[in-house]
């Protein structure tokens, strides 16, 4: 799938290992291709960010202001699992803090997490939905409006980004730069 991704496209997918391991991520997520996207400020979804006032730092702080596992707990809580409560237990028996140990450090590439894999293969349709034969930073845009339930989502609603708004300026930066 990556032949079909534009030079911008693919330094995105290389710079979310960058972003990852700058957070002391042990995987790659949506947000770590969010930001890998505005690494490169004249990408398409960059370009279409700063349309609506959107700077890599912006991204960058809203995502680490975000509560980790946010949506996990409230899937855990809809189970009947009350996240806070097994977070005491696992203190209580491994000591304060254990569940934050920050991930270790891996030598190679990180791997994605099935959310940013998700965001690859929806990239592809949002590509042939426009009929372009090339996937460019502006198709990863479309695909993060496209999953509700992911951080890089959640990132750019706290920065009062909806689907609307990103494909609007996605929409007005390709019609000055053609895709691909």
């Amino acid at each position: 799938m990556f032949e079909k991704f534009t030079k911008d496209a693919r330094e995105s997918v290389v710079g979310a290992q960058v972003e990852a391991r700058a957070l002391g991520a042990d995987r790659i997520g949506t947000e770590h291709v969010l930001l890998g996207m505005l690494r490169a400020p004249d990408s398409v979804a960059a370009r279409a960010l700063q349309r609506l006032g959107v700077a890599h730092a912006d991204v960058l702080a809203t995502v680490r202001s975000l509560p980790p596992g946010a949506l996990d707990a409230e899937a855990l809580a809809g189970v009947g699992i009350d996240l806070d409560a097994v977070r005491v237990q696992v203190e209580a028996s491994f000591g304060p803090g254990a569940l934050d140990t920050p991930p270790r450090s891996r030598a190679g590439h990180l791997p994605f997490e099935s959310s940013a894999k998700k965001l690859l293969e929806v990239a592809l349709r949002e590509a042939m939905r426009c009929k372009h034969r090339r996937i460019d930073t502006g198709h990863l845009l479309l695909a993060v409006v496209r999953l509700d339930d992911s951080t890089a989502y959640r990132a750019l609603g706290a920065l009062r980004v909806g689907p609307t708004e990103a494909r609007d300026a996605v929409t007005a930066v390709w019609a000055d730069v053609p895709v691909g």
